[in-house]
């Protein structure tokens, strides 16, 4: 019989969010909810998957989408590097029109492109991430083979750089090591953290330095309140050369069940021997996918639109709303707290603690679902992630019980 590709026995036993909802479950079979009793019901800060209704105008744009199909002269099948317009919308809107289209590539979201760029570079590639980070940089680079040679623990290949308190969460870049692929998310994902102009511009420098080539993750770029942080990596001068950017409308549009992203590739970044990254992404897109769903595209035209630009700022505002009820109650419980006021994620510290402990009693004295900091690195340990996607009731009601068990 065929056998098992060995990466995937060098995998931790459980994917992050997959394990939170098990626990979740369990603890429910456990404390059934009582209807008759409002506090026993559980409620989630913990996954960031959004929860409101897609708005009026981008949801327009699906609708017309599917109708579109459903007309022999309007019909259209793949699309493969996305639809001319959406990728002529997406360079207008969010680079200033620095991009041609043909270095725009539109995927079913920014999680499967980071998966499919490591096909660029194969087994072997030294692979470094923000420590904490988003799980599927590290578990993406296990499956492929792309981080060397392996420790006992699985992960001796990949480079982890912390991003603590100590350091304003933003990685020592004299570790990075020569040639490698560096996974950096700004705002970042877990921590909430939003990297400054000066700090892009000494990643770009060390990078070109070291021959190291970035995947800038943007996915909340939208939720960036301070007009003097960059949203996306090329506003940095260098970036052309070393850096590629995955976005997404998932969490700026509400597209999380939709699934539409994109990938900018510029055309003069190069591998090492001088040949194209751009041209070599545009084979893969064409090779490994057929192209984001039509209607789902549809929806992205009408985003950039100036309606469905006003509904994104709704939407990011909303979520960003729930997020300062989140923070503003941790911090009179007297916890330590980062992100929030940048990024829809609300980083807190609880001291000497185990995180799955404090994920753990959180559920039990509040029945509130959150995320705990040791499963993004590391450096997350006595940290716990709190979502600020949710209806607002429910973060109302949430941050109620926080607030009751904080200064109990």
């Amino acid at each position: 019989m065929i056998s098992r590709n060995p990466c995937l026995a060098r995998l931790k036993a459980g994917y992050l969010f997959p394990e939170i909802a098990r626990r979740r479950r369990e603890f429910a079979a456990a404390h059934p909810e009582d209807p008759a009793r409002p506090e026993t019901r559980i409620i989630s800060l913990g996954v960031g998957n959004t929860t409101e209704p897609i708005l009026p105008h981008i949801n327009g744009g699906l609708i017309e989408g599917a109708r579109r199909l459903g007309k022999a002269e309007t019909y259209s099948g793949y699309t493969d590097e996305g639809l001319l317009e959406l990728r002529e919308g997406i360079s207008r809107v969010f680079y200033g029109g620095a991009f041609s289209p043909a270095e725009i590539f539109i995927s079913d979201g920014a999680k499967c492109d980071i998966g499919r760029l490591q096909l660029l570079f194969g087994g072997g590639t030294p692979v470094v991430v923000q420590d904490p980070s988003y799980p599927v940089y590290v578990d993406g680079s296990v499956l492929i083979g792309a981080a060397g040679p392996w420790g006992d623990s699985g992960y001796g290949g990949i480079t982890y750089l912390p991003c603590t308190a100590e350091n304003g969460y933003f990685p020592d870049l004299d570790r990075l090591p020569e040639n490698a692929l560096f996974y950096f998310c700004s705002p970042n994902n877990p921590t909430g953290a939003a990297a400054t102009r000066r700090q892009l511009e000494e990643l770009i420098s060390a990078a070109v330095r070291k021959g190291c080539l970035i995947v800038f993750d943007a996915a909340y770029a939208e939720y960036i309140q301070d007009p003097q942080l960059p949203k996306t990596i090329f506003e940095i001068p260098g970036s052309r050369e070393c850096a590629v950017e995955v976005n997404s409308f998932s969490k700026s549009a509400g597209f999380t069940g939709v699934r539409l992203g994109w990938t900018v590739a510029p055309k003069e970044l190069k591998y090492a021997g001088g040949e194209s990254v751009n041209a070599d992404w545009g084979r893969i897109a064409g090779t490994v996918f057929n192209g984001a769903s039509n209607i789902a595209q549809a929806g992205g035209i009408a985003a950039l639109r100036e309606e469905g630009l006003r509904e994104i700022r709704e939407l990011c505002g909303f979520y960003l709303g729930n997020a300062k009820l989140i923070r503003e109650v941790l911090e009179r419980g007297g916890i330590s707290c980062v992100g929030g006021d940048n990024s829809p994620y609300v980083w807190a510290r609880f001291p000497g603690r185990d995180s799955w402990d404090v994920f753990a009693g959180i559920l039990e004295k509040c029945r509130v679902v959150t995320t705990p900091g040791s499963g993004f690195g590391p450096s997350g340990q006595s940290f716990i992630r709190f979502s600020a996607f949710g209806r607002r009731a429910d973060v109302e009601e949430a941050c109620a019980r926080l607030e009751k068990f904080l200064l109990s």
